[in-house]
C-alpha cells in the first residue's frame, strides 16, 4: 500500500513537472544570426535571463541563419506566433512590408513590438512600440560629420542594406536632409552642394564583402568621388580586412578630409578602423541595451502598463581622436 502511494506521488510530481518548468517566452526575432550586431542583442537578452532566473518568463532569441533571408524571418515570426508559450514578441524587420503582412495574417492577441528596425509608418499600428535607435537622427549625424569635413559639398555614394529595411531608409533620409539642408529628397542632385553619383545608393543586403566590392566598383567608376555614407557598418565589421585594404592607400586623403567616410555602428573592428584613421566618423547604436531592455518592455506591455513609443536607446559617436572614450560603458 505504502509503495503504491509512493509511486502515485512520484507519478503526480512527474506529470506536474513539465508545465511547472516551462516558461513563457518573450521572443526576440532578428534579421539574421550571422550578424554580430544581432549577437550583441542576444547577449543583452541573455543578461536579462540571468538577472531574472526566477521569473516565469524568459527571453528567447531567434532569427534566420542569414540576414538576407527575408522569407525565413517572416516564417519564424509566423511559427513563433502560433506557439502557445509565446507571450510577447519583439521583431527587427528585414523587410518591413513583408513582416507587416505576416502580422496581419496571424492577427496575434499577444503584444507585438519592434526592436532595432521599425515597420513603415502606415503599419505602425500593428505594433505597440519601437525600441532602438532614432534612425533618422543617426543618419542626420552621419551627414553632419560628412558636411563638416567637406563644407563645400561634393559627390557622394550611399551604401545601404536591404531596400525594404525601414531603419536603413530612415538613416539615408536623415543623411540627405543634413547634407542638403532640405527635407524629404529621395536623391541629391546638387542641393547643398552634394550630388549622389550614378549607381548609388548601393543595396548590399547587409553583406560586408558585397559592400566593400561595391565601394571598390564605385571608386573605379568615379575616381573623383568625395565621400561615402555607409548606413550600416557591414563593410567594416563584416569584411574588416578587405575594407582596410581598400582604404589604407587613401588614409592621407581621409586624414586631410579630402575624402570622407561617415559610417553607422561601432561594433567588431569598427572602432579599431577609426583609430587607424580609415573612417572619418562612426555613429554607433547600442544593440546590447536593446536586447537587455526588450524583455522588460514586453512585460510592461503584457501587464497593460503605459509604454512610450518610441523608446530610444541613444547613440555613440566616434572619431580617430575619441575612440578611447566614445563608447557608452
Amino acid at each position: 500500500m505504502r509503495k503504491s502511494l509512493l509511486l502515485a506521488a512520484v507519478a503526480a510530481m512527474a506529470l506536474g513537472a513539465g508545465p511547472a518548468l516551462a516558461k513563457k517566452q518573450l521572443v526576440i526575432v532578428v534579421k539574421g544570426l550571422d550578424n554580430p550586431f544581432f549577437e550583441a542583442i542576444h547577449q543583452g537578452c541573455e543578461k536579462w535571463n540571468k538577472e531574472n532566473a526566477s521569473s516565469e518568463y524568459e527571453c528567447f532569441y531567434t532569427g534566420p541563419a542569414s540576414t538576407s533571408d527575408e522569407a525565413g524571418e517572416a516564417q519564424i515570426v509566423q511559427d513563433m506566433l502560433s506557439k502557445p508559450d509565446t507571450a510577447a514578441m519583439a521583431i527587427s524587420p528585414s523587410n518591413a512590408p513583408l513582416i507587416a503582412q505576416t502580422i496581419k495574417s496571424a492577427n496575434p492577441s499577444i503584444p507585438i513590438m519592434t526592436v532595432d528596425a521599425d515597420l513603415a509608418k502606415e503599419d505602425a499600428a500593428l505594433r505597440k512600440t519601437y525600441l532602438g535607435t532614432d534612425n533618422y537622427l543617426m543618419g542626420k549625424k552621419i551627414g553632419e560629420y560628412v558636411k563638416k569635413a567637406k563644407p563645400n559639398g561634393g559627390t557622394i555614394c550611399t551604401i545601404e542594406g536591404n531596400p525594404a529595411a525601414d531603419n536603413i531608409l530612415r538613416r539615408a533620409q536623415g543623411m540627405r536632409d543634413a547634407l542638403s539642408g532640405k527635407e524629404g529628397l529621395s536623391a541629391l542632385a546638387g542641393e547643398g552642394g552634394w550630388t549622389e553619383v550614378a549607381g548609388c545608393p548601393v543595396f548590399t543586403n547587409d553583406d560586408g564583402a558585397k559592400g566593400v566590392q561595391a565601394m571598390t566598383d564605385i571608386l573605379a567608376a568615379n575616381p573623383k568621388l568625395d565621400a561615402f555614407g555607409i548606413m550600416g557598418g557591414w563593410p567594416l565589421f563584416g569584411a574588416p580586412q578587405p575594407y582596410r585594404d581598400l582604404f589604407k592607400p587613401m588614409a592621407e586623403k581621409i586624414a586631410k578630409n579630402e575624402f570622407v567616410i561617415g559610417a553607422a555602428d561601432t561594433i567588431g573592428d569598427e572602432v579599431a578602423i577609426a583609430k587607424d584613421g580609415l573612417v572619418t566618423a562612426l555613429v554607433g547604436q547600442r544593440p546590447f541595451e536593446m536586447g537587455y531592455k526588450a524583455p522588460s518592455v514586453m512585460l510592461d506591455l503584457i501587464g497593460g502598463k503605459k509604454v512610450d513609443d518610441p523608446v530610444f536607446t541613444g547613440l555613440d559617436e566616434c572619431t580617430k581622436d575619441t575612440v578611447d572614450t566614445c563608447i557608452q560603458k
